[in-house]
C-alpha cells in the first residue's frame, strides 16, 4: 500500500502553487552521512552521473568534495531511482544533504510512490528524518520520512485555493 496518496498530497505538487523544485534536505549530517547516500546510490545501481560545471567527472568521495576550497565550484549530482525521476544532490555543506526533484516528473501516484520510496530509502539508511520544503519555502516542510515511524507522511495540510 501507498505511504501517500496521490489525491491527499497533489496540491504540493502543484506547479501553479509551489514552483517546479521543492527543496529537499536531511538536516544534521555529517561527511560521512553523505558518504552512505553515495554507497547507497552505487549499492541501489542506480543512474548517476555527476559534474562540475560542464565536466562530467567521476563520483567524487564526500570527504574529497566537501573539503574542497571555499572558491571552488560546487559539483552536482544527479540520480534517477527510476528512468522517469531525477534527483539533483548539491554538496553544498557537510551539515545538510540538500537536492532537488522536479515537480513535472512527479505527477501521478505511481511517480509519488517512487519519490517516497527515494525518501525513505535515504532516511533508512542514515536513521534521519528527510524534508521536503516548497521551493523557497526553507524550514516548513509539507512532507518527509520520519524515521521514527519508518514511512514518509504529511507534515503540513494542503492548502485549499
Amino acid at each position: 500500500m501507498a505511504e501517500l496518496l496521490w489525491d491527499d498530497v497533489k496540491r504540493f505538487f502543484d506547479l501553479d502553487l509551489t514552483g517546479s523544485l521543492p527543496d529537499v534536505r536531511v538536516p544534521n549530517t555529517s561527511v560521512e552521512d553523505w558518504q552512505a547516500v553515495l554507497d547507497l546510490v552505487a549499492e541501489r545501481g542506480w543512474k548517476c552521473q555527476c559534474s562540475e560545471g560542464e565536466a562530467v567527472i567521476p563520483v567524487p568521495r564526500a570527504e574529497d568534495v566537501l573539503s574542497r576550497p571555499a572558491d571552488a565550484e560546487c559539483p552536482d549530482l544527479r540520480v534517477w531511482p527510476t528512468a522517469d525521476v531525477l534527483a539533483i544532490f548539491r554538496f553544498h555543506a557537510d551539515d545538510e544533504i540538500d537536492f532537488d526533484v522536479d515537480l513535472r516528473e512527479l505527477q501521478g501516484q505511481e511517480r509519488l510512490d517512487v519519490f517516497c520510496g527515494l525518501l525513505r530509502e535515504i532516511g533508512r539508511r542514515l536513521g534521519k528524518p528527510v524534508l521536503m520544503d516548497a521551493e523557497g519555502d526553507y524550514g516548513h516542510p509539507v512532507l518527509g520520512f520520519d524515521a521514527e515511524s519508518d514511512r514518509v507522511v504529511l507534515l503540513a495540510a494542503p492548502q485549499v485555493r
